[in-house]
């Protein structure tokens, strides 16, 4: 059986961008959604209804919410202590996994790379307990994986000071937190040679939002792709990640 996740980061609530919204979403058919950005729970429940989605939930002024293809089993924030964001955590109904949905900290500088990796950490602390079963961590995780090159001249212009502030150099430590745990990127395992460029989606060069599995359950991994269906550009900011498992 095949499960498909989805996760989006919507941007500052998605607030007149429904019908693009939803026209990707439906475009790719999801069985659970994990956004990113759902501020405005009113728009998360008109994409629902839009896109067929049976359960949904989100929070004013919390980034992180759910759309579900079937009534879930459970689904809970956590707020690590001491973290700055909370991640979700969705059971979907009947399926024999776990979906833990994160946004962390934005900005590219030393400082904010830091704190991702603190709450990174405290999320796997969290999850540690599922260390042995299928489950997925999926969102935007505003930094860099290993290896990548982020191009500051790209970069808007008020974001440019931030890196320079750091040395003009920032040590991407966050993604391989994640891999030093046991997991694999599912999108780099199945896309060795592709940029996978996510983020900003009318000039993609950088790959923010991922999509990680236990490296023990690789082989039910079936595909990741970056979605650029036509209404993607104008839809977000950043292009939505699909990932297909075998459950």
């Amino acid at each position: 059986m095949t499960f498909r996740l989805l996760t989006y980061n919507i941007w500052v609530g998605g607030v007149g961008r429904v019908e693009p919204l939803a026209r990707v979403i439906s475009a790719c058919a999801p069985d659970v959604v994990l956004v990113q950005e759902a501020t405005r729970p009113a728009v998360i429940e008109q994409l629902a209804a839009r896109t067929g989605m049976a359960e949904w939930r989100a929070f004013p002024r919390q980034s992180l919410g759910y759309m579900s293809r079937q009534p879930v089993l459970h689904a809970s924030w956590h707020q690590p202590r001491l973290s700055h964001h909370a991640f979700v955590e969705v059971v979907p109904a009947g399926d024999s996994l776990r979906l833990f949905g994160v946004h962390l900290s934005a900005v590219h500088a030393a400082w904010t790379e830091r704190r991702r990796v603190y709450e990174l950490r405290a999320l796997l602390r969290s999850v540690r307990q599922h260390q042995e079963g299928l489950h997925v961590l999926a969102g935007d995780f505003n930094t860099l994986a290993p290896g990548a090159l982020l191009n500051v001249n790209r970069l808007p212009r008020r974001l440019r000071p931030m890196v320079w502030l750091s040395g003009g150099r920032i040590k991407w430590r966050t993604i391989q937190t994640v891999l030093d745990a046991g997991y694999i990127d599912a999108f780099r395992l199945r896309h060795p040679d592709d940029p996978g460029f996510t983020m900003p989606a009318s000039d993609p060069h950088v790959r923010l939002d991922y999509g990680f599995v236990p490296a023990a359950y690789r082989d039910r991994i079936l595909s990741c792709d970056v979605v650029r269906h036509p209404d993607a550009q104008i839809a977000s900011d950043h292009f939505p990640v699909v990932l297909d498992l075998d459950i």
